[in-house]
């Protein structure tokens, strides 16, 4: 898959390719415990770190043609989080996938972005993409994200041990989607 630049508009929000200029916006985020207290706990601690990060999401742009995308406040232009699509090689040992996600600054939980967002990358994804089917997965304590999937339509698959820790994992087919969208 060939990677084009993204940028997706919602309602609140602009969706475009993580940039370097995001490392404040990305440490803001991986820093916190809260954020990743369903993450395997392990948050970052330098700026460096959210660099790293970003070259490693630029550099699945161009190894799998796709990857996860900045979400931009439309009215403050802020740094939100990021959500969208990313081939998954590794979470699950069985096999490989196209891994639906997000994750947000703690100030903006709550609000329906990760929903609002998650529909645009599904979106995408059928529709730009021509994915056939899209899973995602969620540590199965987590039941805000838990709950945002099945909301999106995703139907729970099976349980999974990663890192030791019990996820759920989610699917929705091409067929679903449309239906859903009733086209």
């Amino acid at each position: 898959m060939i990677y084009k630049k993204v940028t997706i508009e919602t309602e609140r929000c602009i969706i475009r390719d993580i940039e370097e200029t995001d490392a404040q916006g990305m440490f803001e985020l991986d820093s916190d415990p809260e954020v990743h207290e369903f993450l395997g706990n392990k948050p970052i601690q330098t700026i460096e770190e959210a660099k790293q990060i970003i070259a490693s999401i630029r550099a699945q742009y161009v190894k799998n043609g796709i990857g996860r995308w900045a979400i931009i406040d439309k009215k403050t232009n802020d740094f939100i989080g990021w959500t969208g699509l990313k081939f998954e090689h590794g979470l699950r040992k069985e096999f490989d996938y196209y891994d639906l996600g997000y994750r947000l600054i703690k100030k903006y939980w709550g609000k329906g972005i990760a929903t609002e967002t998650a529909l645009a990358s599904l979106n995408y994804g059928f529709e730009q993409l021509k994915l056939e089917e899209i899973g995602a997965a969620a540590d199965i304590k987590h039941i805000a994200s838990n709950t945002i999937l099945r909301n999106l339509g995703l139907q729970y698959v099976d349980q999974f041990e990663y890192d030791g820790v019990p996820h759920n994992f989610y699917s929705l087919k091409k067929t679903e989607w449309i239906r859903m969208q009733g086209y």
